[in-house]
């Protein structure tokens, strides 16, 4: 990897928000799914990453798929959950969370979201659960665990299903379970900004041998048992190929590792920017495993002087790249038909105005670490010297309204 050289705190070549590392095993393994012609989703690595994964997480079965998305759509219609069905998410997460339900005909139910952690909030579930309500889906945001103790117990006083989207939370641990082996089926995501990546791809895991077959046979075009292309179920074709599957066994030997250094590149941010007024940094609570999939930083304009927005341009002049917080569902125009005229998500639309995640990729360098600090200590004291001889302030971002009409 190239190195960077900062010179009057700018990088001279870009620091990309995320850039991933493949161990040399992994290519290694691609290639011989190459030479020995198994490309397709037939081979040797499929099975390998589903069993070295499941044995990862503590569970008895995982079925590869083709991205996170689909081993969400996968999961929820794994458990009958369909059209005329509410499943419950987070306000603040990736659009992907919300989308599988809508693909499985249900309707998503939006809770707002904890302010420190980004969580689904658990106070406010059962305010939302109705007669039509089938599942919750907590999401472990940028590698926190959701609170899953008070989702398991709202769970089952109301028997409702429980889906982890543990996308980005690989090696996370909640009071020393790993996520993703906690609710009834879980799912997982490869992208390749994903702590462990096979470029595209995701996972099914469950301790239910009756969910995790129906997983498989939905991915592969629902063939029948007794007759191949005899089709019992509308089926799709979600199936990881041996490449990719290739890739992800190499990338899970190296887990471990890749999770201590997202700890340690997030120890080295804190370190360097706690003493920065105006910006909150994340947070980890009790008895929980935080992995920082992605280091997370809110703004305050009053303290700061200057909004996310306006930090972000700054950075991108610097040649440092970050990424906005996900948008409300207030935000999302295709979200209109899913959301009554009552919803507001205070919170959610608080910190999506404020949030930026900063470069945290596997390839980052502690010397890139330093010069992006570096350059947000500079932008943050240039123009709180300028606020103060000009006498400047800022007001708040103004809040979205709803605007689903009464």
């Amino acid at each position: 990897m190239p190195k960077f050289i900062v010179t009057n705190q700018t990088a001279t070549k870009p620091i990309p928000v995320n850039e991933p590392v493949l161990s040399e095993e992994s290519k290694r393994n691609v290639i011989d799914a190459l030479e020995t012609g198994w490309i397709s989703s037939a081979g040797k690595y499929v099975s390998e990453f589903e069993a070295g994964f499941a044995e990862f997480l503590g569970v008895k079965y995982a079925v590869t798929v083709s991205n996170g998305t689909t081993a969400l759509h996968l999961a929820i219609l794994s458990l009958g959950i369909g059209k005329g069905d509410e499943v419950i998410v987070p306000a603040f997460t990736m659009a992907a969370t919300w989308l599988a339900v809508i693909h499985a005909s249900a309707k998503p139910v939006f809770v707002d979201c904890e302010p420190d952690t980004y969580n689904i909030d658990p106070s406010l579930i059962e305010s939302k659960i109705t007669k039509k309500t089938k599942a919750i889906i907590p999401v472990h945001i940028y590698g926190h665990p959701a609170e899953m103790d008070s989702i398991l117990k709202i769970a089952k006083k109301y028997k409702l299903f429980v889906i982890e989207d543990a996308a980005e939370a690989h090696g996370a641990e909640y009071k020393g379970k790993k996520c993703g082996s906690l609710g009834d089926v879980n799912c997982f995501s490869f992208y390749a900004n994903k702590i462990i990546t096979t470029g595209e791809g995701g996972m099914v895991v469950t301790n239910d041998e009756h969910l995790a077959k129906e997983a498989r046979k939905l991915k592969d075009l629902y063939h029948s048992d007794q007759k191949r292309f005899i089709h019992e179920k509308i089926g799709y074709n979600y199936r990881l190929t041996n490449m990719q599957a290739a890739l992800g066994c190499g990338e899970l030997k190296h887990i471990g590792q890749y999770v201590a250094k997202k700890q340690h590149l997030a120890k080295l941010y804190s370190e360097l920017l706690k003493d920065i007024t105006g910006i909150r940094l994340p947070i980890t609570r009790p008895l929980v495993k935080n992995v920082f999939w992605m280091y997370s930083i809110l703004i305050d304009e009053r303290k700061l002087f200057l909004t996310r927005d306006d930090l972000k341009v700054k950075l991108k002049e610097r040649n440092i790249d970050t990424r906005d917080f996900f948008y409300s569902p207030t935000d999302q125009p295709i979200l209109k038909p899913y959301l009554s005229a009552g919803d507001r998500f205070p919170v959610t639309d608080f910190v999506s105005r404020r949030g930026l995640y900063l470069p945290s990729g596997l390839a980052i360098t502690d010397q890139q670490i330093k010069a992006v600090a570096k350059n947000i200590e500079e932008i943050a004291g240039k123009t709180s010297a300028e606020a103060k001889l000009y006498h400047k302030t800022f007001a708040p971002p103004k809040p979205v309204e709803n605007s689903v009409k009464k």
